[in-house]
């Protein structure tokens, strides 16, 4: 892939696409939370995926090696390791590529169509982690603020999600600084998630809207 669409792209936004072997030498600095399937990576600038793409190959990778032998866990965590890949992208082109591209890696490794409930679990997670906005004015295409749903395994087929907003999860980073006067505040109730939802299925997820009532918030 080219490393510019168009030159006037690069005038108007700066876009230049990083290549293949600068990406997996970024992501060998960091090799082993790469391989964590449920270690978290957020991508500001995302583009149509390239280095999302690569990071969840890696968490693939490593469910192979650990679920193999069961079909079940393979596939539940198959869909934590995607669960736990964010990104934001400016474009609407870009955006609508990135998720496309993610979602071709994920279909392929579990050999699932787009009729499979596993296949709409998928699409529906990176409709919430993979964000058309500005990483820095922390908006949405919308005009709101960015919001990320956190998503975790709970074992036997059910996943947890949690929703936050971007700016206050930034704020939270810098307040909870080891060693910060202000290190205590990043346990505040205002980082506390927006949203707690009930425990989901693969089969839920695949049927999810944005409209799911919440659970009450603990």
């Amino acid at each position: 892939m080219s490393i510019v669409k168009s030159k006037q792209r690069v005038v108007d936004h700066g876009e230049v696409f990083t290549p293949a072997p600068m990406i997996d030498a970024m992501l060998d600095l960091v090799k082993d939370e790469t391989e964590r399937i449920d270690s978290r990576f957020l991508e500001p600038a995302c583009g149509s995926g390239n280095f999302i793409v690569e990071i969840l190959r890696r968490k693939l990778a490593a469910v192979d090696r650990k679920y193999g032998k069961s079909e079940f866990e393979r596939q539940h965590y198959a869909l934590l390791g995607l669960m736990c890949i964010y990104g934001i992208e400016l474009l609407t082109d870009n955006i609508d590529e990135c998720r496309a591209n993610v979602l071709d890696i994920f279909s392929d490794f579990l050999g699932v169509s787009a009729a499979d409930d596993l296949y709409r679990a998928a699409s529906h997670v990176l409709s919430q982690n993979l964000v058309h906005g500005d990483a820095l004015t922390m908006r949405a295409q919308d005009g709101g603020p960015i919001t990320f749903a956190e998503w975790g395994y709970l074992g036997k087929g059910k996943y947890q999600r949690r929703d936050f907003r971007f700016d206050v999860l930034t704020g939270s980073s810098a307040f909870s600084a080891e060693g910060s006067l202000f290190a205590d505040l990043g346990k505040h109730e205002i980082f506390a998630p927006m949203k707690t939802y009930a425990p989901m299925t693969v089969r839920e997820l695949a049927s999810a809207t944005l409209n799911d009532e919440p659970a009450d918030n603990e």
